[in-house]
């Protein structure tokens, strides 16, 4: 399976080549050391049987039986007569054999002849030839791949054959230990060493993409330092002018709107004076709910604008304690929900932000719904709350649009249901302020579903 982060791919590229490389040396190493070996072996083999043949022709008829039976040991078997070789058909076909041949011929030098040939039945891997089975000696036991037997004769000056059945072997083992540790070693260090310098080269982009996942919890968050190679300072700076632009919009807007409200409470108290100074009852309770509505929007936009969950410290919420007391608070006030699951362990949080999150969502299941339950369902890595009612809904194609600043669909636009249009998209806020997320769906059965989604850790 290939690696899903840079730095795993760029690791197992690096590990790959390398590897590929050292087979590749490997099998050059042994191809070419199997071949020198075999010319060293052939040489000296060759150049044996040239200074018997020598020998032999050197000394009386009556002296050379004697003579070859002394030197007649394994690998090499010495006798004197025997019926003439037949010329080889093409030599050069059998490389083994043409090599070996030429040898040969330079190792007798002039005045010998020899003729080479394969001894019978006898092939490369093949089985000992009969003849070589009285001559077998513990160093010839266990032959492998590559083993060639041959048989010599060299004609002397008298016209006397000497025949020599030889065994070559071209001691063609596997890769010693000692390369084979050293390759390892190599191919181990080099890994090492691109590991370090992968992981050097990638940090700063795993530190860029936290940095990009923390921004929406606090966008006031410490800039990134810039460090690492040309391109990743780059990449750094512009997110840190990004950052110092977005939190600097921000703050002005929420100056802004803060600014508004304070302007405001001037006419709206002016407006609660005069109210009060109506002597028609009814009147005077229509402009109290118009300012009571006017002043719970404005506090609320203030809200959704500052984003009321930044400045409070996160901290281990026991969450089940918080749900408990949310209950029993709607309670005092005539409005009982369910809770149905536990909570199992605190969680890393906000406390006030929570509670007004969570207060939110019942708001909106009480005000819109009926017979509001919480569903817990806690897990190893997050932690899930379903907000579920059973009020008529919301169209499918305004799901989303419900998260959006003073949307209020069909079943809020009276003023008996009350509501600014701003509770969802600040529960919202304050969920992803977590890093979790805040969905709702329909109900199978009718009824909405608000789901909170909290990550652990």
């Amino acid at each position: 399976m290939v690696p899903r982060s840079l730095f795993g791919r760029l690791v197992l590229v690096l590990a790959a080549g390398l590897a590929a490389a050292a087979l590749a040396t490997a099998w050059i190493n042994r191809s070419e050391r199997g071949e020198l070996l075999y010319r060293a072996g052939g040489m000296q083999l060759a150049q044996r049987i040239a200074d018997i043949s020598r020998l032999l022709d050197s000394l009386p008829a009556e002296e050379r039986r004697r003579v070859a039976a002394i030197f007649s040991a394994p690998p090499l078997a010495v006798s004197l007569g025997g019926a003439p070789l037949a010329e080889p058909a093409d030599p050069e076909d059998d490389f083994q054999l043409a090599m070996f041949t030429r040898v040969l011929g330079f190792a007798l030098g002039e005045g010998l002849q020899a003729r080479v040939a394969r001894a019978p039945g006898a092939r490369i891997a093949g089985p000992v030839p009969p003849m070589m089975h009285g001559q077998m000696g513990p160093g010839m036991r266990g032959l492998g791949p590559g083993s060639a037997f041959f048989v010599v004769q060299v004609t002397l000056r008298d016209g006397t054959r000497v025949t020599f059945d030889s065994f070559l072997s071209p001691q063609d083992a596997d890769v010693p230990l000692r390369l084979a540790a050293t390759l390892v070693i190599l191919l181990g260090t080099v890994v090492a060493l691109s590991a370090l310098a992968v992981r050097w080269v990638t940090k700063p982009l795993s530190t860029l993409a936290t940095a990009a996942e923390k921004l929406g919890e606090d966008i006031n968050r410490a800039p990134l330092p810039v460090a690492g190679p040309a391109e990743v300072q780059r990449a750094a700076r512009a997110f840190n002018t990004m950052q110092s632009r977005l939190a600097r919009f921000i703050s002005d807007r929420t100056r802004i709107v803060a600014a508004m409200s304070h302007d405001l409470k001037t006419p709206l108290t002016r407006l609660r004076l005069r109210t009060e100074s109506l002597e028609d009852e009814a009147l005077q309770a229509k402009f109290a709910r118009d300012i009571d509505e006017m002043e719970a929007m404005i506090a609320q936009t203030l809200d959704f604008m500052r984003d009321a969950a930044s400045a409070e410290p996160a901290q281990p919420v026991n969450v089940m304690s918080l749900l408990e007391s949310l209950q029993a608070d709607y309670q005092d006030a005539g409005q009982a929900f369910e809770i149905r699951g536990r909570v199992a362990q605190p969680l890393a949080g906000k406390p006030r932000a929570l509670r007004r999150c969570l207060s939110n969502l019942l708001d909106n299941a009480f005000r819109y719904g009926a017979r509001p339950s919480v569903e817990v369902d806690d897990g190893a890595r997050e932690l899930t709350l379903r907000v579920l009612d059973e009020g008529p809904g919301i169209p499918q194609a305004e799901l989303e649009r419900a998260f959006e600043p003073f949307y209020r669909g069909e079943a809020s636009r009276s003023r008996e249901t009350g509501g600014t249009g701003l509770g969802l998209g600040i529960a919202r806020n304050i969920a992803r302020a977590h890093g979790g997320e805040l969905t709702l769906g329909n109900r199978a059965g009718g009824g909405l579903e608000a789901t909170l989604t909290l990550p652990r850790g």
